[in-house]
């Protein structure tokens, strides 16, 4: 059986928990708990006619405190890039990221995932930002883990870029 290394970058409490648990065990919780280091969950998936192992990494999220581990990418076959679409700082630090990720593994595959989009009139995820992604090829997912709504979508289209 194919095995990826699914990662999974952000800020803090920008979702990627809550998006992973959705994906894996389809539950959503309102109670905020910090990830702290990492934590493995794994899926498996059946794509074409073929099982795959997906091994996904819950990477604590980055903050002013806090700096990554940048380790923790290597042997990843590509990540979710996390952030919150309240909350314009995590669309900065996602930025940070996708460029400090590039720098150290290389142009590996990744979604763009802009969570929270259940929080319609709170949202803060700015079209023209999202246009100037879209130009440079990177592929933008609005999600809700809360509800689901674009969870499945934002694996399936990491696995399908790994896979090629």
């Amino acid at each position: 059986m194919l095995q990826k290394k699914i990662c999974m970058l952000g800020a803090f409490a920008v979702g990627k928990t809550s998006l992973v648990r959705r994906y894996v065990e389809s539950i959503f919780s309102d109670a905020y708990h910090t990830t702290v280091g990492v934590k493995i969950s794994k899926k498996v998936v059946r794509v074409n006619d073929s099982e795959v192992k997906l091994v996904l990494w819950d990477l604590y999220g980055e903050d002013g405190f806090q700096q990554m581990h940048w380790q923790y990418l290597q042997g990843a076959s590509g990540y979710l890039l996390v952030a919150d679409g309240t909350r314009p700082a995590t669309l900065d630090k996602a930025l940070a990221l996708e460029q400090k990720a590039r720098e150290v593994v290389g142009a590996l595959p990744f979604v763009f995932v802009v969570n929270k989009c259940d929080l319609a009139d709170d949202w803060a995820f700015d079209a023209t930002l999202e246009a100037q992604l879209a130009a440079k090829n990177w592929t933008i997912l609005r999600s809700s883990a809360k509800t689901g709504e674009g969870v499945n979508e934002a694996f399936a289209s990491l696995t399908g870029k790994m896979l090629g």
